[in-house]
């Protein structure tokens, strides 16, 4: 809020907007907004949300409107056309080119830090027994095993707040890149007898490579207590990591949280938003997790929003420059076409 005032824009703010994540009506007019009784669009040059705006305020947009948020335009293929006819320049943060100068403005990195945290406290809550190792007079109770797959930003969240609650972790990643950070939180890293990738993100594997690495995998999975999945590979289906009949060789009140259930799910059976009993073992698909802790996924989204906005603001005014490669990358909609060449594909 202040940042973008600060660079000479004026800001409205939906009365409520902040209500779930306790931010007041007060709070942001004594930040220098105008809380306004109804929605922006039509009225509002800039409108900024976190779900994309449904069909009917898409509509309500005027040629030039500028939009950013979180849209996946392989799932709204009706609003990316209701946004071209309008003429809008829609930005999605999906669509975020991952590089160095577009880190500031990068939402999915950020949210998924809320989700890997997030994700360690679903299973605890759930698993009928301790996280930490602890020393009675009674006896010893050792540690539960966690096991991460996967260790991009939500992956090596999940894994640090897992040793911080007492787990003994282990973790996997195709990236050879990823053994050293995950080894520097204090987890095993499983080497398996497979094929690593260069690069800082994961890329698409083959059915050969995936069934071989279930293969591989099935027996520390087995002898975990909890599994924590969070493999994704943006605007794919997500990979299947888990079987039926691995979660059926967990220890019995055994919990698997599946962060890519809104993508296709790496655990089969996990249903979004859901819990599912496999056999013994409670299989949560998540959905949404960062909605869960409002407060400071709110401020991570707000400020990702405001670095972009910079991105294209010069003496008060949001005049995006398509030239650039972070503006050009994140640009779904602009003067009546679609500019994301797959979209286009799709249309």
């Amino acid at each position: 809020m202040t940042t973008l005032i600060g660079a000479g824009l004026a800001v409205d703010v939906q009365s409520g907007a902040g209500a779930h994540a306790h931010a007041s009506d007060a709070a942001y007019r004594s930040a220098g907004a105008e809380v306004v009784p109804d929605h922006p669009a039509g009225r509002a040059e800039v409108v900024t949300s976190v779900q994309p705006l449904d069909l009917d305020r898409a509509r309500e947009l005027r040629s030039g409107d500028i939009t950013v948020s979180f849209l996946q335009p392989s799932a709204e293929l009706d609003l990316v056309r209701v946004l071209a006819e309008r003429g809008v320049t829609a930005f999605s943060l999906d669509l975020l080119p991952r590089v160095t100068r577009a880190q500031s403005a990068d939402a999915l990195s950020s949210q998924a830090l809320v989700a890997g945290y997030r994700a360690v406290l679903v299973a605890a809550q759930h698993l009928p027994r301790f996280l930490p190792m602890f020393t009675t007079a009674a006896g010893t109770v050792p540690p539960a095993k966690v096991l991460v797959l996967g260790a991009g930003v939500a992956g090596l969240q999940a894994i640090a707040t897992a040793r911080r609650l007492g787990a003994v972790v282990e973790a996997y990643d195709v990236r050879r890149a990823a053994a050293e950070e995950v080894r520097s939180l204090g987890a095993r890293f499983l080497e398996l007898q497979l094929e690593s990738q260069d690069g800082v993100y994961a890329a698409v594997q083959s059915e050969a490579f995936l069934e071989r690495q279930r293969e591989l995998i099935a027996d520390r999975v087995a002898a975990s207590d909890v599994v924590i999945s969070t493999a994704a590979v943006p605007g794919r289906k997500a990979p299947v990591l888990v079987t039926t009949d691995m979660l059926k060789a967990m220890p019995p009140g055994s919990v698997a949280v599946d962060l890519a259930a809104e993508s296709g799910g790496n655990i089969v059976g996990s249903v979004p938003g859901e819990d599912v009993w496999v056999g013994d073992v409670l299989v949560h698909g998540a959905r949404n997790l960062p909605s869960t802790m409002p407060v400071h996924a709110s401020r991570l989204y707000a400020r990702n929003v405001a670095n972009l906005l910079k991105l294209m603001t010069a003496d008060g005014r949001v005049e995006p420059d398509l030239s650039d490669e972070v503006l050009s990358g994140a640009c779904l909609t602009h003067a009546g076409e679609v500019r994301h060449a797959p979209t286009r594909e799709l249309l």
